[in-house]
């Protein structure tokens, strides 16, 4: 059974594009490159076609990774639900005195710094569940760390 994927709408529509990008102009502009060495002559000593073909590689193995994906992406659909952390629900809590804003997504749309974890981190596996007011503990490589879920935005 394939990996279920899950994507907010924006983050599909994301993949999409990217996906789009590299079928409808990457994948050219490469070939086209590749084309261009093979014809000045000699492959062995081409570093021009080594290059595009190393390119090339890339750029068909992420054509493959956003097509699974795509392919098993499960939406994720926010509850509406205010009162518990779901999937799709951005949280505020105090973590060692500071107030943190964080955004539960699935793994491929993980970006910490922009606040957005996924729901497999350790920070997103202890929130999901929890309501207003709950104290969580998680242990992290930095040693234990209290958080406080002050609303579910």
């Amino acid at each position: 059974m394939p990996k279920r994927h899950l994507l907010t709408q924006e983050g599909l529509d994301k993949l999409k594009k990217e996906l789009e990008g590299l079928v409808n102009q990457k994948r050219k502009e490469v070939i086209e490159r590749i084309q261009e060495a093979v014809a000045h002559g000699d492959l062995s000593e081409n570093a021009d076609y080594a290059q595009a073909k190393e390119e090339q590689a890339f750029i068909e193995g992420r054509i493959q990774e956003l097509e699974e994906t795509i392919k098993n992406a499960e939406l994720i659909k926010t509850s509406g639900n205010r009162n518990i952390v779901s999937i799709g629900s951005t949280v505020r809590c105090k973590a060692n005195g500071e107030e943190r804003v964080y955004t539960i997504v699935g793994a491929n749309e993980a970006n910490p710094a922009e606040g957005r974890i996924s729901n497999e981190s350790l920070v997103g596996q202890k929130l999901l569940g929890s309501k207003i007011g709950d104290a969580i503990e998680i242990e992290t490589p930095a040693g234990k760390v209290q958080y406080q879920v002050v609303e579910i935005l």
